[in-house]
């Protein structure tokens, strides 16, 4: 019979950090937000213990509270999970495509996922010039000032469009251009959806453009999307239009046909 490992032992075993994995495990892509009085009867504990943790799952970052009284999963969970998310097959059939992109065009390429009312980097492969430099794998910023972000935004139903994003989406880091409110953008996600593709405009930084297309899986559900970010000073919204809107769009074309995905016969 094999030895028992050390870490099966009871004396090994931490309660409360038990408790608060298992609170954790309850947030999904199915449900990714959670109210206190749902989550005791789910994980079959008191609700003032329930209370205690994810008070200190909040403190410390794993968790996000949000105004409407549910939590998501905070930033700290989202960096955990970046090791993982390099071994995604998203990211492995992704990256080289993305690579021939940024060689082309000598310019910065990202892909990113939508989290919360934020954009998460899984894959960025940087030209040094680029205003944004401090951005790495595993980073997330403001989805309503990233190109990305709106084009994932434009893809929500309103229920969960407004549960992500309120009036804190748009207090944080931005640029001289950028939308200051749910009411401002609703207009432009329309625009997004319809034409298939999102220009950011100096909204996330000063100096920094950036123009992005969806990747869809074989359902043809937009799973992520990638950019190409440009100096302002090279690159006007005409230029980027013109020469490097098509680029993107072939390359999220080719990712999303290497994850299934097939384009509806005519």
């Amino acid at each position: 019979m094999a030895a028992r490992k050390d870490t099966d032992k009871p004396e090994y075993r931490v309660e409360a950090l038990a408790k608060g994995l298992r609170i954790l495990s309850l947030f999904s892509e199915q449900r990714p937000t959670w109210r206190i009085s749902d989550i005791a009867p789910a994980v079959g504990m008191p609700l003032p213990t329930v209370y205690r943790v994810v008070m200190t799952l909040t403190a410390e970052g794993y968790l996000d509270h949000l105004p409407n009284g549910d939590y998501r999963p905070g930033v700290k969970v989202l960096t955990l999970g970046t090791a993982a998310l390099r071994s995604l097959d998203l990211v492995e059939l992704a990256t080289p495509r993305l690579q021939q992109l940024a060689t082309a065009t000598g310019e910065t390429v990202n892909l990113a996922v939508l989290t919360g009312d934020r954009v998460l980097y899984l894959v960025r492969l940087r030209n040094s010039d680029l205003v944004t430099a401090n951005i790495q794998v595993g980073s997330t910023l403001p989805a309503v000032h990233t190109s990305i972000g709106k084009l994932l935004l434009s893809h929500l139903d309103e229920d969960d469009l407004t549960s992500r994003v309120g009036e804190a989406s748009f207090a944080r880091q931005h640029g001289p251009n950028a939308k200051v409110s749910l009411d401002e953008l609703r207009d432009e996600l329309g625009k997004i959806r319809a034409d298939g593709w999102a220009m950011q405009d100096e909204e996330l930084a000063y100096g920094l453009r950036s123009v992005a297309a969806p990747v869809r899986n074989a359902q043809g559900a937009v799973v992520a999307g990638a950019n190409l970010a440009v100096q302002s000073r090279d690159w006007s919204t005409q230029r980027i239009v013109r020469e490097l809107k098509p680029l993107i769009h072939e390359a999220c074309h080719d990712i999303s046909a290497l994850l299934g995905h097939r384009e509806a016969a005519a």
